[in-house]
C-alpha cells in the first residue's frame, strides 16, 4: 500500500546532541553490541516470530522527549528548498532489512523471505527465496545479488522478455566451494567460484565497501575498520592488509564511501560516525555526532551523507571540504532505521541538486524522502527562528547535531 502526503514539510525531528560518553543508553548486556550470532533463526517461522526486531532492545518506546526542531519548518521561508517526506511504502509482512535502488526501481528485502520490486512508488513485482531474511541487496549490471540469513548469496537475472520476472541464476557458495575451502582456504567469488578467503576480523564483518582504485574497507563487530589493497599477483587476485583505521570497544555497524571515493565514513553502535580523508593518506577527519543510539546504515551521494539509526531518525549532513553540517533530521519511522538507498532526483536543476532517499525500518515500512543539497542547515534554521521571534523560546545550540574535529 502506498500512502502519499500532499506537501513536503521539513522534518527536523529529534535533533539531539550525541555525547560520545552517553550516546548509548543501554549497557553491553542489554544491547549486545559484540554479539554477532543469531541462534534463534528458524526458517519455518512466520514473519515477526522470533524476529531480531522482537528480541532486540531497539523494540521499545523512545525515552527522548519531542525535539524543539519538529516545528521549525514554520520559521523557514517557503521559497527555500526543504527536505521532507514524499510518502510511505507499507506491506505488513516483515521488518525491512535491505534496500537497493536503480533507475525507477526499488528492491526491498525483509524477514518474510520475499524480495519486492517497486516502480514509481507502486508494487511492480516480487520473487522469493526460501532462505531466511534478506540481509542485503546489491545491483550490478543486469544481475541482482541478495544476501540471506543462511550465509549464502543468491544471484538473480531479470527475464529479457518479461522485466517483471526474476530468475535465479546461481547460489554462492555452493557445497563444492565449502568443501574445497575446508581443505584449502582460498577467497572471493568470481563467476560463481570461490577464489580467495581472507581471515580479516575476530568477529562478524558487518560492512564492506570498495573504491575504484582497488582499495577495500571492512568494518566488524570486533570494533575495527581495516584497509586492504586488491592487486593481481600473476593470474591470482590477492588482498593485502594496509592499515587498521579504527580500534574501539563498540561494534562497527556500517561503512560508506563518499566524495567520489575521497572520504570513508564509519558508523558505530555508540551513535557516532567517524570519517577519514583519502587525499590526506586516510588521516582521521573528525566525528559526526547526531544520534542517541547505534548508527545502523550509511549512504553518501554528491556532497551529502545520510546516517540512519536505532533512534528511528535519519541525519542529513552536507560536506564542504572536511566540514560537515547537519541540514535536517528526517523523523517519522516508529522503529530503527535499518537501511538506506539514494537516487538522483530527476527534477534536480543546476542550482538545486536533489535526491530521493529511501529508508527501510524495522517498523515494516519504507519511507521516501525528498532532500535538497541547498536546504538551510539547522544553524541557519535556528537563526531564522530567532530572528522571527519564534514562540518556542530560546534556541538550544547544544541540541543541534554537530561535527567534532
Amino acid at each position: 500500500m502506498f500512502t502519499e502526503t500532499n506537501s513536503l514539510p521539513s522534518k527536523i525531528g529529534n535533533a539531539m546532541h550525541s555525547d560520545p560518553n552517553i550516546s548509548s543508553t543501554v549497557n553491553d548486556e542489554e544491547y549486545a553490541v559484540r554479539n554477532s550470532s543469531f541462534s534463534s533463526f528458524d526458517p519455518s517461522r512466520m514473519s515477526g516470530e522470533g524476529s531480531p526486531m522482537m528480541m532486540s532492545p531497539w523494540n521499545q518506546t523512545t525515552p527522548f522527549t519531542k525535539s524543539q526542531w519538529s516545528n521549525i519548518e514554520d520559521s523557514i521561508p517557503q521559497k527555500l528548498p526543504q527536505n521532507g517526506l514524499i510518502g510511505s511504502l507499507v506491506r505488513e509482512e516483515g521488518h525491512i532489512y535491505s534496500l537497493a535502488a536503480t533507475g525507477d526501481l526499488l528492491y526491498t528485502g525483509s524477514d518474510s523471505k520475499n524480495i519486492r520490486v517497486w516502480k514509481n512508488l507502486k508494487e511492480y513485482s516480487a520473487f522469493k527465496s526460501n532462505s531466511g531474511l534478506v540481509k542485503a541487496i546489491i545491483i550490478s549490471g543486469e544481475k541482482i545479488f541478495t544476501g540471506h540469513q543462511d550465509g549464502k548469496v543468491r544471484v538473480w537475472k531479470v527475464h529479457p522478455k518479461t522485466p517483471g520476472i526474476h530468475k535465479r541464476a546461481g547460489t554462492m557458495p555452493t557445497f563444492m566451494d565449502i568443501f574445497k575451502c575446508s581443505i584449502k582456504p582460498s577467497n572471493y567469488v568470481e563467476n560463481s567460484k570461490c577464489l580467495e578467503s581472507v581471515k580479516a576480523h575476530d568477529d562478524a564483518v558487518n560492512s564492506v565497501v570498495s573504491t575504484a582504485g582497488g582499495m577495500v574497507f571492512t568494518g566488524s563487530a570486533d570494533g575495527t575498520v581495516k584497509v586492504w589493497r586488491r592487486e593481481m599477483q600473476g593470474k591470482v587476485t590477492k588482498h593485502t592488509l594496509l592499515d587498521t583505521l579504527l580500534k574501539q570497544e563498540c561494534a562497527v555497524t556500517a561503512l560508506a564511501v563518499g566524495g567520489s571515493g575521497s572520504v570513508v565514513y564509519c558508523g558505530s553502535s555508540d551513535g557516532l560516525v567517524n570519517f577519514w580523508e583519502r587525499e590526506k593518506e586516510l588521516s582521521h577527519g573528525g566525528v559526526l555526532k547526531g544520534h542517541k543510539l547505534a548508527v545502523l546504515c550509511l549512504e553518501a551521494a554528491g556532497n551529502l551523507v545520510f546516517t540512519g539509526s536505532a533512534d528511528k531518525n535519519i541525519c542529513v549532513w552536507r560536506r564542504e571540504g572536511n566540514i560537515h553540517t547537519c541540514l535536517s533530521v528526517l523523523s517519522g519511522h516508529t522503529g530503527p532505521v535499518k537501511c538506506l538507498a539514494v537516487e538522483h532526483d530527476k527534477e534536480s536543476t543546476a542550482g538545486d541538486q536533489k535526491w530521493v532517499v529511501y529508508s527501510g525500518s524495522l517498523d515494516k515500512s519504507v519511507k521516501v524522502w525528498s532532500v535538497s543539497q541547498q536546504a538551510p542547515d539547522l544553524h541557519q534554521a535556528a537563526m531564522m527562528q530567532q530572528n522571527q521571534g519564534s514562540s518556542d523560546g530560546d534556541v538550544s545550540w547544544d541540541s543541534i547535531p554537530s561535527a567534532k574535529y
